[in-house]
């Protein structure tokens, strides 16, 4: 008998993949306040007497908490609500978790650092600056303190989804391609580490399967910038004289994004690398796959 997952908020682009990529090996029961797919399930895990009582029926061998809010001008508008999906559901998670005696997958996110440093590994102390920030940590400390078998893996700048389900840096300035600009604004003073979904939740199944648990940061190889992924694109589609690339500091867009966010989110998969389980591959080539996947019929 296959072993049984239940998905909890996985109707973004990061479920995607996970559906995709466990549906192979596993029972899933996936769901999401917004069912925006036929394999999906209608749950609010805010609701918690509801959170509980589905995956106590489906009675399954791990839980994996996926959704977030993940918009920081959204998250710095809407505290409250903010506090309750990000933190609040991680809680409930948590216990489900401990009652079932079932492992919890939660994700976090390179954006819990303050960016002072040029690289982040598991040893670092997160400092977050923003609502979003705060939430995920406290939720990620939460499940540390407190869950009694738990993975946690570390996101860095998330690719994936396709026009449908990215609301990222990627598929922002696909759109703006697609809508015949000429001219692209774009900051140089922003650095991190990609992270694809397909190879985020292809390295997450080998840690469940390898019976590995603990904190880990899960990131494309390879350091970069707004900037730097920004003329790869570029590249990729070979629009090179076409369109014109003008480099600006992030003040540039302070009235649409203005909530912080740190200089730097560069992770090191420190812990993947001791274990000798990190299968994530350069950030370049993930870009590439992903838009000939996802974009080329797009344009």
């Amino acid at each position: 008998m296959k072993k049984k997952i239940f998905l909890a908020g996985v109707g973004g682009m990061l479920g995607e993949a996970f559906y995709l990529e466990f549906s192979k090996d596993y029972e899933l029961y996936c769901t999401d306040k917004d069912v925006n797919e036929k394999w999906l399930h209608h749950l609010d895990f805010c609701e918690k007497d509801n959170y509980k009582f589905e995956v106590k029926k489906f009675n399954p061998d791990y839980l994996f908490h996926i959704g977030a809010f993940t918009d920081l001008e959204y998250c710095e508008r809407h505290k409250v609500q903010t506090v309750k999906t990000n933190t609040d559901s991680v809680i409930t998670a948590v216990e489900i978790s401990n009652n079932l005696k079932i492992p919890l997958l939660y994700i976090s996110t390179a954006g819990i650092f303050d960016g002072t440093k040029e690289f982040y590994d598991e040893k670092d102390l997160p400092k977050p600056i923003g609502v979003y920030a705060s939430t995920k940590y406290e939720a990620e400390k939460y499940v540390v303190n407190n869950c009694k078998k738990y993975l946690i893996c570390r996101a860095g700048w998330m690719m994936g989804g396709g026009p449908k389900k990215d609301k990222k840096f990627v598929q922002k300035i696909i759109k703006q391609i697609k809508e015949g600009k000429k001219e692209l604004f774009v900051v140089n003073d922003k650095f991190g580490t990609p992270t694809y979904t397909f190879d985020f939740a292809k390295n997450t199944k080998k840690l469940l399967e390898s019976n590995k648990y603990g904190l880990f940061n899960m990131v494309c190889e390879g350091k970069t910038s707004r900037l730097e992924v920004t003329k790869e694109i570029i590249n990729i589609l070979n629009l090179q004289d076409k369109i014109k690339i003008n480099q600006v500091n992030s003040s540039y867009f302070s009235k649409t994004f203005f909530a912080e966010r740190p200089n730097s989110e560069n992770l090191i998969n420190s812990e993947l690398d001791k274990i000798g389980l990190n299968l994530m591959r350069p950030w370049k080539e993930t870009l590439r796959e992903y838009i000939n996947k996802y974009y080329l019929d797009y344009i």
